[in-house]
């Protein structure tokens, strides 16, 4: 399983999926599984909900500055 190319998949279902993103808040492992389709190894599900979150959080900096960026 190629976990940067599911975490980039899961990312935008869960940006363009407002019900992926409501269960992705309340429990990320059932989210993610809801996503990938099949029940993962706890290990494995952990490490995408942390690229997961990684990966949102740094594109909500981005929007972030570049919202900034406008003002100026």
């Amino acid at each position: 399983m190629d976990i940067k190319r599911k975490v980039e998949d899961i990312v935008a279902r869960i940006k363009n999926d407002k019900d992926i993103s409501e269960k992705f808040k309340r429990n990320p492992a059932a989210a993610i599984e809801t996503v990938v389709g099949v029940n993962l190894p706890d290990e494995q599900v952990n490490a995408i909900v942390s690229g997961v979150r990684a990966k949102l959080t740094a594109d909500r900096a981005g929007d972030l500055i570049g919202s900034f960026k406008k003002l100026f």
